[in-house]
């Protein structure tokens, strides 16, 4: 009888202890928006979070840090809604880069797109187009101040998600020749 009731002592104090502990547990870290899966309906690419990521790498190889343009971003997302149409990955999709830049109204004197699909994250899209030598040169283009990007669920595709990140420098003059980039 004694020991049952050491017993119950014993298992009361460890369940208190165990109680006031769970107060005492942080929260946990939200997972960093660069690791969102974004196959999966309704999520939306963290733009300042890709801004950061490729103004770092840029910072890194000596270049100028870029900004999130809702031009560019407008038509990164074009892009990508048009590879999700042909289920393809393909720079022509939605018109040449020219073609699109011009029927936004971008005047631009140096631009580069890079496309992707299959990557699931931010970083995974980052991590091809920097390991790509000519997404790479794009990324780190002279020049560019501005930046878009989006990511577009495509859950019938193979690929689930595909990518486009239009980076630019805006003319001096809307009549600049452009320097256009599309790899």
């Amino acid at each position: 009888m004694r020991s049952s009731r050491l017993l119950a002592t014993c298992m009361a104090s460890a369940l208190a202890m165990a109680l006031y502990g769970c107060g005492n547990i942080p929260e946990p870290t939200p997972e960093p928006s660069f690791y969102r899966s974004m196959a999966q309906p309704g999520v939306q690419v963290d733009s300042a979070a890709a801004a950061s990521m490729i103004s770092g790498y840029r910072k890194n190889n000596g270049l100028g840090a870029v900004i999130v343009d809702p031009v560019l971003t407008q038509i990164a997302e074009q892009q990508a809604r048009a590879m999700v149409k042909k289920d393809k990955l393909d720079h022509n999709a939605g018109g040449t880069f020219a073609q699109r830049m011009k029927a936004s109204g971008y005047a631009y004197r140096a631009g580069a797109e890079n496309i992707g699909a299959g990557y699931h994250t931010l970083a995974e899209a980052f991590s091809g187009w920097r390991d790509s030598p000519p997404h790479r040169a794009n990324m780190l283009l002279a020049g560019v101040t501005s930046m878009g990007i989006a990511a577009v669920y495509a859950p019938n595709s193979k690929y689930k998600v595909f990518w486009a990140t239009v980076v630019a420098a805006p003319a001096e003059t809307p009549s600049a020749p452009a320097n256009v980039v599309a790899r």
